[in-house]
């Protein structure tokens, strides 16, 4: 990544274990698709219910050549589940634009050429 990683909470405190787990989780996404340009993380605890226990949402930014790319994923009652989900959604997302920018890449270099008759 060009720019540091960015973790924000809001309505909560982050442990350090759920901290270190988002650090490793953007370091294996930047080993997937190193142009990655910056990556933002927020963390929240939006509803808290007494009789429900706390959910979490999580949402991710991630800063690519030409684009930004959003994953929110919300409530979940596990913080780590929620982050991995989250994660795993980002890394979805980074395959699908690497794939549509190899597609692009690709068919510029290929001449059409129209079949004679």
């Amino acid at each position: 990544m060009k720019l540091p990683l960015q973790i924000t909470t809001r309505s909560m405190t982050l442990s350090e274990s759920a901290e270190q787990s988002i650090r490793e989780k953007a370091a294996k996404l930047d080993h997937f698709y190193d142009r990655i340009m910056g990556c933002r993380v927020l963390v929240e605890a939006p509803h808290r219910h007494q009789s429900h226990g706390n959910h979490y949402n999580v949402r991710i930014d991630l800063t690519v050549p030409g684009s930004e790319i959003v994953i929110k994923r919300e409530d979940n009652e596990d913080l780590y589940v929620a982050i991995r989900d989250a994660f795993e959604a980002a890394k979805r997302k980074l395959k699908e634009y690497s794939d549509r920018q190899k597609d692009v890449k690709g068919s510029e270099g290929v001449p059409i050429v129209e079949p004679e008759n």
